[in-house]
């Protein structure tokens, strides 16, 4: 009799935990099925997955128009089905990062998240991936939950204008679209809790530059100078919008020796110019943005040693470089050419000349 017993026991105890089993974790049928499935009639269906670069441990919700279908680790992924129309994504609570496009009937869209940075308050890009991509980081990643029922299309007034693409043309996205998505769609970034799609930053920079114009003639003298300068700095803030714009001021300074003034000794250079700055970044990865960019503004030249005075003039400046992003801190590279001529007509000095320079960026 109590072997009996020992046996029930054991045997329920086997089958609670089967059933345990069962229940915490998708079927493996279900997991396969889901890498594999096709849209119902109709119908769109949406698999979003996140891949991290550098592997976060927080979670992150999703929520497909209104419908929170589930919450992301890394690793992961979720399907939804949706009606064709204005679809909307927003992944993340407090910090957040949106998308939105137009579904077509009987399409696969393929969604990827990142997570970029933080532990509790966690910040993301999300972007569309061509199908060929998104298929295979489905077969890498692990289904979570099973796919929520149809979910309707988000109201249109709560929609960003979606204009829709010409038949005949692509449309551009963040990263490679799948050639069978007909529709417009359009990455939003909200960097942070205020809800801001903007950035301000301050760089510090400092190099080497050299004077286009070695020989000259200053005060009537005719100069020579050494034309790799000196005590080269630059100091300039920012504004940078979430489309890669950005707009902003730089100063400049830099000094050069005369070698040969005259009959005057010991005469030196030091410019100062002011510069009001366009620049567009262009985003390679989540942490490299190539920029190029141009500007206007005066420029400064004061004479000390034996030889006094100051003059200034209109300068202006060509840009391109790389800024390295590791939110708030970066490093800053750039190649400037700056044409500035300071004096008079009768009396011009050429003051302007090429260098690289790089720093670090802090961004608020």
């Amino acid at each position: 009799m109590n072997q009996l017993c020992a046996c029930r026991s054991v045997g329920g105890a086997l089958l609670l935990s089967a059933l345990c089993s069962l229940f915490s974790t998708p079927p493996a049928h279900a997991e396969d099925g889901a890498r594999h499935a096709i849209p119902p009639s109709g119908k769109a269906l949406v698999s979003v997955f996140r891949i991290d670069r550098a592997p976060l441990a927080a979670q992150v919700p999703v929520i497909v128009n209104t419908a929170l279908v589930g919450e992301l680790a890394h690793g992961t992924f979720i399907t939804a089905t949706v009606s064709p129309g204005n679809t909307y994504l927003r992944i993340g609570d407090r910090v957040l990062s949106t998308l939105s496009f137009v579904a077509a009937a009987n399409q696969s869209y393929f969604v990827r998240v990142e997570a970029i940075y933080g532990q509790t308050l966690v910040r993301t890009e999300v972007y569309l991936v061509s199908e060929t991509e998104g298929r295979r980081a489905l077969a890498q990643s692990r289904f979570v939950g099973v796919a929520p029922a149809v979910v309707a299309p988000a109201p249109r007034t709560e929609q960003p204008i979606v204009a829709p693409a010409p038949p005949t043309e692509q449309p551009s996205y963040a990263a490679e679209p799948p050639a069978t998505q007909p529709a417009a769609a359009r990455e939003i970034r909200v960097p942070d809790e205020s809800g801001r799609d903007w950035d301000i930053a301050l760089i510090a920079n400092a190099g080497a530059f050299k004077l286009a114009n070695g020989n000259q003639v200053i005060a009537a003298r005719p100069s020579t100078y050494d034309t790799t300068s000196k005590s080269v700095f630059g100091f300039g803030a920012e504004w940078r919008s979430g489309a890669g714009v950005a707009a902003g001021g730089e100063v400049l300074s830099y000094k050069n020796a005369l070698v040969s003034t005259g009959a005057i000794p010991n005469a030196q250079q030091e410019v100062l110019a002011i510069m009001a700055n366009g620049k567009y970044y262009f985003r390679a990865a989540s942490w490299l943005y190539p920029f190029v960019g141009a500007g206007i503004g005066l420029a400064s030249a004061t004479y000390s040693g034996g030889f006094k005075g100051n003059t200034t003039g209109l300068t202006y400046q060509g840009l391109a470089g790389l800024d390295f992003r590791f939110k708030p801190v970066g490093l800053y590279v750039q190649y400037k050419y700056l044409a500035a001529t300071t004096g008079n007509s009768s009396n011009e000095v050429k003051v302007g000349g090429s260098g690289i320079l790089a720093g670090v960026s802090i961004t608020f």
